[in-house]
């Protein structure tokens, strides 16, 4: 809504696009929320990032999901896309398929690991793999001396009140995250 998954979503997309032979597609899932409820919220308008259909995922050979939280969870627009999904689950078209997710939480407590670890069941009913990134980061997963979002589960950024942007520590994990499960999904395709 304010621009920090997509901020991280851009990291992402150029460590992935660093793996050689890797191509790479940013999408948006659609809004849910009507454009006067997004005015009284004071959003920003949309960027010009294609909007996503259930049926985009099938052509993919793997996803990094990204998404805000709201209550320790991921969005309710996220989790209305993937309601839609029904018809790849029931024909497993994602099954097999490598996935790693990111997110932006409003605060410590706002769901920096409930996020991940609650949205892992849309990976799990499609079959799809979860690749976190453990703690592949280094150094950047044990940073004390500022603030920092992300864990294992993936990379992460705190919004505050939404005028806080990712730093350039998370948004160097961001990168990590995309280089490192766009190398994953290459040696899994490759394997195949």
């Amino acid at each position: 809504m304010y621009g920090h998954v997509e901020k991280l979503a851009e990291e992402i997309k150029k460590g992935a696009a660093s793996v050689e032979g890797v191509e790479v597609k940013l999408w948006q899932v659609p809004e849910t929320l009507s454009d006067e409820i997004l005015g009284k919220m004071s959003a920003p308008p949309k960027s010009d990032v294609p909007i996503i259909t259930p049926h985009d995922l099938a052509e993919a050979d793997g996803f990094i999901f990204g998404f805000p939280t709201r209550f320790g969870m991921m969005s309710a627009q996220f989790k209305a896309f993937m309601d839609a999904t029904g018809g790849l689950w029931r024909t497993q078209q994602l099954a097999g398929k490598p996935a790693g997710i990111f997110y932006s939480t409003g605060s410590q407590g706002g769901g920096q690991e409930t996020t991940p670890l609650t949205a892992i069941t849309q990976l799990v009913h499609h079959g799809m793999i979860f690749v976190p990134i453990g703690y592949s980061f280094g150094a950047g997963m044990f940073e004390m001396e500022q603030v920092k979002g992300g864990s294992p589960y993936g990379a992460g950024t705190y919004a505050g009140d939404g005028t806080r942007m990712p730093s350039e520590l998370e948004l160097a994990q961001a990168f990590h995250q995309g280089k490192y499960i766009a190398g994953i999904t290459k040696k899994l395709k490759t394997a195949a």
